[in-house]
């Protein structure tokens, strides 16, 4: 079966809520391990199916934001997810106080455990409509931002359309760019900034009524944080301001010098040779192809991973008429299928997503046999490992993809994964401000923004005054969508590095600890994930450090020649 052919129905709730009911009581009253884990195994279907549909659901709904159908049934998902949340989190509190919870913890994993714990402490029946609220304006954020109607070009693009001009070779296509994509943020920022305020706002809310003293941890533990905490993360965040921007700063000025520009501008720093960008060599079906290529000679299990995706037509990847902007990989647990969502632009990007997003479908395609839905995926930074090492694994290939410029394109990545890392943890600074200052107005948060992005870009300097007033994070989807994401990229980006290292050093065994990261799914928290791989702890001081003078000493002795 192919995926347009996969059946879609509305999840009926009363059905659900009586097969939850049901698992409760026999938890409660169960007299021997066996029951509850029949239990158990009985409710991960119910919940497999749920999550089938509202995966079906969200992409055709992101695929065609015009279609009417799908985006009522979002709206059905939107009000009553929390509802089924709830569901969950009285079964999950049930299963936690199981008196048999030593036979459950054997069959099922710590992991399942402590993900419960965190659950039900960021979760509970009082801020249900706190939830369909947030949900309502994240859906609301996405649909505005999917609305873009940018003309340029003789053309009306949308923001995914508008990708190729900011890295134009021309410059002044570049200005003229970035002062149109801009201008649709500030025409519409009233509309973004009261979204913005009512999340930061009914997010606050939530965690009050729950007894947190601000949003911050409980944002932490609504995304599985078991591990690590507010001041773990604000250690690597200097860990970065002060060992990573100078490396991100000499790589810009080596920028401006290839490129002969002395004042080097926000809209040149997309753009990294005077030539232009290296460009994929082929259109859509030739990447496709040449990724069959790819994963096919990488390995027996990338190759059946990604022909299973090729044959059930897992992926869309062109940028189309309504199709929501961004890119991402999701998992249709009823099929065990990975799917791949882009919108390619004719690009570098779209190279990134064949292997950046596969590497999220490789992942979960290789622990889809987990019966536990929680470890199906990690939590999200360890979600981000496989994906941007998959990146580095893919560089032999480079070649299929990019011909006479793929040393270009493995330069300008290696560079990228430096001059990424600050940009990723000023994003997350930038919610820790907000969510502790939770009364700040959009003023105040875009000034700190402005602030947070001279300390960890100070290379970045603007002409267009809406950017110079802080307004660049309204494009950046994470920080409405879900709070305190993004710093993940970058810890998984310091691990990623590390498996370049390993790559450079012995291929086999960077790749069997890959392999055997994959294969351990959401079995494990983040720290115990990256101890199974061999990989240094990013929270320790000195890993970042040492990272990133591996990197800077492989760009320094880099052929400049090949960089024109």
């Amino acid at each position: 079966m192919k995926f347009k052919d996969y059946p879609y129905e509305r999840p009926n709730l009363e059905t659900i809520k009586k097969e939850f009911t049901d698992a409760i009581r026999i938890l409660k009253e169960a007299r021997f391990a066996e029951e509850q884990i029949a239990a158990v195994e009985r409710i991960n279907q119910v919940r497999n199916n749920f999550q089938t549909m509202a995966v079906l659901c969200n992409i055709r709904a992101e695929i065609d934001t015009t279609d009417e159908f799908y985006d009522a049934e979002q709206n059905f998902f939107d009000e009553n997810r929390p509802l089924y949340a709830d569901y969950v989190n009285e079964y999950s509190r049930a299963l936690y106080e199981s008196p048999f919870k030593k036979e459950l913890t054997e069959k099922f994993g710590n992991q399942l455990f402590a993900l419960i714990e965190a659950n039900l402490k960021s979760f509970s029946s009082e801020i249900i409509e706190d939830l369909q609220e947030e949900n309502k304006l994240v859906s609301e954020y996405r649909r505005l931002a999917a609305s873009a109607k940018i003309p340029f070009d003789g053309k009306i693009n949308n923001l995914s359309q508008m990708g190729p001009y900011h890295i134009s070779s021309d410059r002044n296509i570049r200005r003229e760019a970035e002062k149109a994509t801009m201008g649709f943020f500030a025409e519409n920022e009233a509309k973004f900034d009261e979204i913005y305020d009512k999340l930061v706002k009914v997010r606050t809310r939530m965690a009050k009524k729950l007894g947190f003293e601000n949003y911050i941890p409980m944002g932490y533990l609504r995304l599985g944080r078991t591990d690590y905490d507010a001041e773990m993360v604000a250690t690597y965040r200097n860990q970065v301001a002060r060992d990573l921007v100078p490396v991100a700063k000499e790589i810009i000025e080596a920028k401006g010098k290839r490129l002969g520009i002395k004042d080097l501008k926000s809209y040149d720093l997309g753009i990294d040779f005077a030539s232009g960008n290296p460009k994929p060599v082929g259109d859509r079906d030739y990447l496709v192809e040449s990724a069959l290529k790819m994963y096919t000679e990488m390995s027996k299990e990338t190759g059946e991973f990604f022909k299973f995706m090729v044959d059930h037509e897992l992926m869309d990847l062109e940028a189309k008429k309504g199709k929501a902007g961004g890119g991402f990989c999701t998992y249709i647990a009823a099929y065990r299928s990975p799917f791949i969502f882009s919108n390619f632009n004719g690009t570098s990007v779209d190279v990134v997503v064949l292997t950046h997003e596969a590497g999220h479908a490789f992942q979960v395609y290789c622990s889809r046999d987990y019966e536990v839905p929680e470890y199906v995926w990690p939590t999200l930074e360890a979600c981000e490992v496989h994906s941007m090492s998959m990146e580095f694994f893919a560089w032999p290939w480079m070649e299929l993809f990019f011909g006479n410029d793929a040393d270009r394109y493995r330069y300008l990545h290696l560079a990228g994964t430096i001059t990424f890392i600050p940009y990723g943890v000023l994003v997350d600074h930038f919610q820790h401000e907000v969510y502790a200052n939770p009364e700040m107005t959009p003023a105040e948060r875009k000034a700190t923004w402005r602030r947070l992005e001279k300390l960890y870009l100070p290379y970045k300097v603007y002409e267009n005054e809406f950017l110079e007033k802080g307004n660049f994070w309204l494009r950046q989807s994470h920080i409405f969508s879900t709070a305190f994401y993004y710093i993940d990229y970058t810890l998984a980006q310091v691990a990623a590095q590390q498996y370049w290292i390993k790559d450079q050093k012995n291929h086999q065994e960077a790749w069997e600890s890959y392999l055997r990261l994959c294969k351990e799914g959401g079995s494990k928290s983040f720290l115990e994930l990256l101890e199974v791989a061999g990989l240094d702890n990013p929270f320790l001081d000195g890993t970042v450090k040492k990272v990133a003078d591996k990197v800077r000493e492989f760009l320094d002795g880099f052929d400049q020649s090949k960089l024109v």
